[in-house]
């Protein structure tokens, strides 16, 4: 698994309102896309240099594309990047103060110490 590229992934798409709004609204197609034309950008800030070997594995690309956050986070995806980029995809959604956070702290109430390894 790449769990760097994971993260990279979530870092981002978190940065980018833009980018943000599109992972949303098509989760798969972002995915994809970010995976085919991003993932290989060295830094993502220098033109011209790219690697072509990094792919995500396929239970990661599968849980980016039906953002399904317990299982990133089983994945090693560091919760801080999936609780910020989820908090901005999904707050609105919820009525109640801080809804989203409740939600994504009932969602991940199975885990159990010691959590999954986070080391890229």
């Amino acid at each position: 698994m790449s769990k760097y590229l994971m993260n990279k992934f979530l870092y981002t798409v978190d940065r980018d309102p833009g980018l943000t709004g599109r992972y949303k609204a098509d989760p798969e197609s972002t995915v994809a896309w970010w995976e085919t034309e991003q993932a290989g950008r060295i830094l993502n800030c220098v033109d011209g240099e790219s690697t072509t070997w990094l792919r995500f594995e396929p239970a990661e690309r599968k849980a980016l594309a039906e953002h399904d956050y317990p299982t990133l986070f089983e994945l090693g995806a560091h919760p801080f990047l999936t609780l910020t980029l989820f908090i901005a995809m999904f707050e609105e959604d919820y009525d109640e103060p801080l809804g989203f956070q409740h939600e994504y702290a009932r969602r991940l109430a199975h885990m159990a110490m010691p959590y999954p390894d986070i080391a890229t």
